[in-house]
């Protein structure tokens, strides 16, 4: 009987003009369970992003020395005492960068750095816990900083290689920055006390102050129990900085 009824209805629409009936229906509907989908499509989202981490610390563990942060393990400020010594010791550098020549915009961008030092070091003695280690590093990159711009202050005709791999390096390796252009200071120093005499007793007095300052510094190092050795490195290296504002002006 269904069969006879789907014939006749089929024959009622024949004659009609432009009709043309399908057997079956051409589409299939299929009911997709949305939430397995969106479920399994989050569930490899999240693994891709995990892979993603993974390999990204894997890679940044895999680096050379060179581009390891420096760890800094000074312990001062044990005191309010010691703090206090230590950040008004910091306050000479601020002035130094404020008197310091602005002739040009090598020698402004100098003054400017002493400025940041001066405040990088009162940040950090005056800080406590997990931000410590972060001003610390701060605090070292800005005395590193400081250095580039003297060199660059000094010697325009820097070779321009040099300069491009100590800002790179500045991140990194504060330190060494600071060793390589303190270097190059020194020597500059030297060649224009020798033909300028004016100059002979800022350096006399320039290099006393660097020796006791490289000597509080290891002593500081090695003794970091004696409390008071960082703010008198801080005096030494004050005085330092000073002799240096002569070949500026």
């Amino acid at each position: 009987m269904d069969s006879e009824r789907k014939q006749s209805s089929v024959k009622a629409f024949e004659g009609i003009h432009g009709v043309q009936l399908v057997p079956r229906w051409p589409f299939m509907i299929q009911e997709i369970p949305q939430d397995v989908n969106f479920s399994s499509s989050c569930k490899h989202d999240d693994t891709t992003t995990a892979n993603h981490k993974i390999l990204m610390q894997r890679i940044w563990q895999m680096r050379p020395p060179s581009l390891t942060p420096i760890h800094c393990s000074h312990q001062g400020d044990r005191c309010v005492a010691e703090t206090i010594a230590n950040v008004l010791t910091s306050l000479p550098f601020i002035f130094l960068g404020f008197q310091a020549p602005r002739r040009n915009l090598t020698s402004t961008l100098y003054a400017n750095s002493l400025i940041g030092v001066g405040v990088a070091s009162s940040l950090y003695h005056s800080s406590r816990g997990k931000a410590r280690k972060y001003l610390r590093w701060a605090d070292y990159t800005m005395i590193a900083t400081a250095t580039v711009c003297l060199s660059r202050a000094l010697r325009n005709e820097n070779p321009r290689f040099l300069m491009a791999a100590s800002a790179l390096c500045l991140p990194f390796q504060p330190l060494i920055v600071s060793a390589v252009h303190t270097g190059m200071m020194e020597v500059a120093f030297a060649r224009r006390a020798s033909t300028k005499p004016e100059l002979r007793t800022a350096h006399s007095l320039h290099t006393l102050s660097s020796a006791l300052g490289g000597a509080l510094f290891i002593a500081d190092d090695l003794f970091p129990e004696t409390p008071y050795l960082h703010a008198a490195w801080h005096l030494a290296a004050a005085i330092g900085v000073g002799t240096c504002n002569k070949l500026l002006e």
